[in-house]
């Protein structure tokens, strides 16, 4: 078997790959990280609440509208679905998924505000300490006068 040869010219490291490590290791990256991947878990439960749950209630209120087949064809031929008219080509407006998104959104902030109002209530931060009583004109006189009377 052959050796590989040795460079002649050694390997440096990029300056910017010590400042890329210290910026991924920092705590609030991290921290964001996790967030991210926590709200995109949310997202789907969020989803399913809006698709499996809020939706058919609104269809029930509503007379069995549902929302994500409210379409307006700009160009092609009218189709009963919105998924037969993508499949057909045609141009579209979706305006029903446009609400459904704004449902998923208010949903998601009502949640999300609920959500930080109870972790706020858990963790209310301490109260400061009571301020020491100011003293009186009467103390504060006679603190004085203690004063020049040391000092003579």
């Amino acid at each position: 078997m052959s050796e590989l040869p040795k460079s002649r010219l050694p390997l440096k490291k990029p300056g910017w790959l010590d400042d890329f490590h210290t910026f991924i290791m920092r705590g609030n990256v991290v921290d964001l990280a996790v967030g991210v991947v926590i709200g995109a878990a949310f997202t789907g439960i969020v989803g399913s609440l809006v698709k499996d749950i809020i939706n058919p209630l609104i269809g029930l209120l509503t007379g069995g509208v549902d929302f994500s087949n409210h379409f307006i064809v700009l160009k092609g031929t009218a189709a009963s679905t919105l998924a037969a008219a993508q499949k057909a080509g045609d141009v579209t407006i979706n305006y029903g998924v446009f609400i459904n998104a704004i449902i998923n959104f208010l949903i998601v902030a009502a949640a999300i505000f609920w959500l930080v109002r109870m972790i706020e209530k858990i963790h209310k931060a301490p109260a400061p300490p009571p301020a020491a009583p100011l003293p009186s004109p009467t103390e504060t006189l006679l603190t004085e006068i203690r004063d020049l009377l040391r000092a003579k």
